[in-house]
């Protein structure tokens, strides 16, 4: 365990797995890394965000930006299966970049810049439409920083990405989709189509758990042929199915 800048961070060994860790950061799994296969995710969520970036975008380069940082394993796979992509990975915490830079041997900038500070502000530094992919999976402890979910956080984030540009945020849903509801209902502000992903039974509300929430000015491919099949099986609802769930 070693002290960072909000608070500790221990990484966990995964017995029986050769170079498999999970990092943990205050005490809640934050990423897991297989140091020898970028391309292997073991959080489900992050398994149907890959799935969602390569339903959405053809095979080639994209320029994104990660909201939350920790081991960098979504931006590992993107370099790794898109070559010549230029990211950009934010953390609030300096001392954890400093860590996983240090134990993932990530790529360097201009394949993989690593950024201190917050999010909300940072995001403000991007050009008008410079994104081809902008995504927040930060957290504070359990919860995602108030400022990351703001009327302004996603006017900001709509601005800076292209017209064929996706959003996709990680949203703990704690089973009766009052968060889920109120971020999917800023977002329809500002981007024409929202869509999500998460298993049947969170979706339904049985279950708290995670929700990829999606967010296009243009619109989103269906991808629930490719959810369905994942090893966390997930469903997919476009605008008007999210709507219908949700009751907005």
């Amino acid at each position: 365990m070693v002290d960072i800048s909000t608070g500790t961070a221990h990484l966990e060994k995964i017995d029986g797995e050769a170079d498999s860790y999970v990092l943990h950061v205050n005490g809640v799994p934050s990423s897991s890394i297989t140091l020898s296969d970028p391309q292997r995710l073991d959080f489900e969520y992050l398994d149907w965000m890959s799935r969602i970036i390569d339903g959405h975008f053809e095979p080639g380069p994209l320029r994104a930006v990660h909201i939350g940082a920790a081991g960098c394993a979504l931006a590992r796979f993107v370099h790794a299966t898109r070559p010549g992509s230029r990211q950009t990975a934010i953390d609030i915490d300096a001392l954890l970049l400093d860590y996983s830079r240090a134990w993932f041997d990530l790529p360097r900038s201009p394949a993989l810049a690593l950024r201190a500070g917050d999010g909300a502000v940072e995001v403000e530094k991007f050009r008008d439409g410079s994104l081809d992919l902008l995504i927040r999976d930060a957290f504070d402890h359990d919860a995602v920083p108030g400022s990351l979910t703001t009327q302004q956080f996603f006017v900001s984030c709509a601005r800076t990405l292209k017209t064929s540009g996706l959003y996709l945020a990680n949203v703990p849903d704690s089973g009766d989709h009052s968060g889920l509801r109120s971020e999917i209902t800023l977002l329809q502000e500002e981007f024409r189509h929202v869509a999500a992903a998460s298993e049947p039974a969170i979706i339904k509300g049985r279950r708290r758990g995670n929700v990829v929430v999606i967010a296009s000015h243009s619109p989103i491919s269906d991808v629930d042929q490719v959810l369905r099949t994942a090893p966390t099986m997930a469903s997919f609802l476009d605008s008007t199915a999210l709507r219908s769930r949700l009751g907005i």
